[in-house]
C-alpha cells in the first residue's frame, strides 16, 4: 500500500524534530500558535516553573469542544540503540520514526490539520473549539494541565467535550478508545522492628516476620468487584527492602512501596482506611505515607463517545472498544471541569520505547477522524 506524503505527516515530523524532553517545550507550542492564530484562535501562553502551557480558543459560544495533549516526550534512552536519531524524524518500512511519534506529536499535528480543514468548510460552525496543550504530562504533571484547568474554572469557562490525543489504539487505528482511567494511590510503608543478632531472636523483633501475615492478607484482599467499565481494583507491591547487608543481623525495619490502581467502585479514603485496619489488626508498629497522584474518571456512553465512535467507523470501518485500562493521563484533571472526556490516538505498542514510531497508513485517517468528530458535534445543518 502506497501512502502519499501529507501535510499531517509533515507537521508531525516538524514537531518530532524539536527535542522537547519533559518539561521542555522547545518551541512546539509556538509553532501551534503560528498555525492556529490565522484560523481565529485566541492564544494564551501560561508558564509555571519551567513548564509551558497553551490555551487557544476559537469562538465564545457553547458548546465548547477541546482538543488536549502534550508536547513533552520522555527521554530517549541510549541513543546508540536507536536505528536512527530519535529527534531526526525518519521514514522507513512504512513508518515514521522518532521520539514522540506515537506519544503524542502525530496526534497534535492531526488535531491542528483537522481544525484547518473543518474551519475552511465550516467557518461559522456551532459553539467553540479550543486547544489545551502542556509540556508537563510525562513529568510530575503539577504545572501543566492541572493549573490550566484551575485557571479556566476560576474564569468560569465551561468545557462541554474534550478529546485527548493519547495513543489508545491497541492493534489498528480506532480499535480502542478510553472513556476513563483508573486512579493511582501509592503508599510508602515502614514497619518498625528491633535490630539484633540473628542467633538471639528473643532479644530482637524481626519486622519481616511481623509483616508477612499482614502482607499476605493485603495481597489476597478483594478491594472491589469493578463495574461495567472497570476491572476490579488492584493492589500491588512495587518494592520491598530490609536488612543491613549482613546475614547474621535481624533488621530493624522493613520498607515497602505499593500502589493501588483503583476504579470508581472505590474511593481513596476507603482504600486507605482498609489498609490501616489490616496493619492495626496485626499489631504492627508502622509509619505509612500516602500519595494520591490521580482520581479515577469515567465518561459513560453519550454524545462525545458516540461522535468519536461514529467518526472512527465512518473513516476506517473499525468497531471501537471503550476501555479504562492503562496508566493515568491528563484526562484526570480535565474531567474535574468537563463532563465528557474521551482519549483517542494511534496504536501505543511503541510508546516510550527505543525506535518509537507511527505507521504512515494511520496518520491521515487519524486526522480525518478528528475532523469527522468536529463535524458530528459542531457542523451546522
Amino acid at each position: 500500500m502506497i501512502v502519499k506524503h501529507s501535510r499531517t505527516q509533515d507537521l508531525s515530523a516538524e514537531l518530532i524534530a524539536l527535542d522537547s524532553i519533559t518539561p521542555n517545550d522547545k518551541g512546539c507550542q509556538q509553532r501551534l500558535v503560528e498555525l492556529l492564530a490565522p484560523l481565529g484562535f485566541r492564544c494564551e501562553r501560561i508558564e509555571s516553573n519551567g513548564v509551558t502551557n497553551l490555551w487557544a480558543r476559537r469562538g465564545s459560544e457553547a458548546p465548547l469542544f477541546v482538543f488536549a495533549g502534550h508536547t513533552d516526550v520522555v527521554p530517549t534512552g541510549p541513543v546508540h540503540q536507536w536505528t536512527s536519531e530519535p529527534f531526526a524524524p525518519t521514514v522507513r518500512d512504512g513508518k515514521l520514526y522518532g521520539r514522540g511519534a506515537a506519544d503524542m506529536k502525530t496526534s497534535i499535528a492531526a488535531m491542528v490539520v483537522a481544525c484547518e480543514e473543518f474551519v475552511a468548510v465550516h467557518p461559522d460552525h456551532k459553539g467553540s473549539i479550543a486547544f489545551l496543550i502542556t509540556s508537563d504530562e510525562e513529568g510530575p504533571a503539577t504545572d501543566g494541565t492541572a493549573i490550566v484547568c484551575d485557571m479556566l474554572e476560576e474564569r468560569g469557562e465551561t468545557l462541554d467535550y474534550c478529546l485527548v490525543g493519547e495513543p489508545t489504539s491497541a492493534h489498528i487505528l480506532g480499535d480502542m478508545i478510553k472513556n476513563g482511567r483508573r486512579g493511582s494511590l501509592s503508599g510508602h510503608l515502614v514497619i518498625k522492628g528491633m535490630q539484633g543478632h540473628i542467633a538471639y531472636p528473643h532479644l530482637a523483633r524481626n519486622p519481616i516476620h511481623q509483616a508477612a501475615p499482614a502482607l499476605a492478607e493485603l495481597s489476597a484482599e478483594v478491594w472491589d468487584e469493578g463495574n461495567e467499565y472497570y476491572a476490579p481494583t488492584s493492589w500491588q507491591v512495587s518494592n520491598i527492602h530490609a536488612g543491613t547487608g549482613a546475614n547474621n543481623v535481624i533488621p530493624g525495619q522493613l520498607t515497602l512501596e505499593f500502589n493501588f490502581r483503583f476504579s470508581t467502585a472505590s474511593t481513596a479514603e476507603g482504600l486507605e482506611a482498609r489498609v490501616h485496619a489490616v496493619l492495626d489488626r496485626h499489631g504492627l508498629d508502622y509509619d505509612l505515607q500516602w500519595t494520591l497522584s490521580g482520581l479515577p474518571f469515567l465518561t459513560p456512553k453519550g454524545t462525545l463517545s458516540e461522535a468519536v465512535c461514529s467518526a472512527i467507523v465512518d473513516e476506517t470501518g473499525v468497531a471501537t472498544e471503550l476501555s479504562t485500562t492503562g496508566g493515568t493521563s491528563d484526562g484526570r484533571f480535565i474531567a474535574r471541569i468537563c463532563p465528557q472526556v474521551i482519549e483517542f490516538g494511534p496504536p501505543n505498542a511503541s510508546i516510550h520505547k527505543i525506535d518509537e514510531h507511527v505507521e504512515l497508513r494511520f496518520i491521515d485517517p487519524l486526522k480525518n477522524i478528528y475532523r469527522r468528530t468536529l463535524e458530528n458535534l459542531l457542523a451546522r445543518g
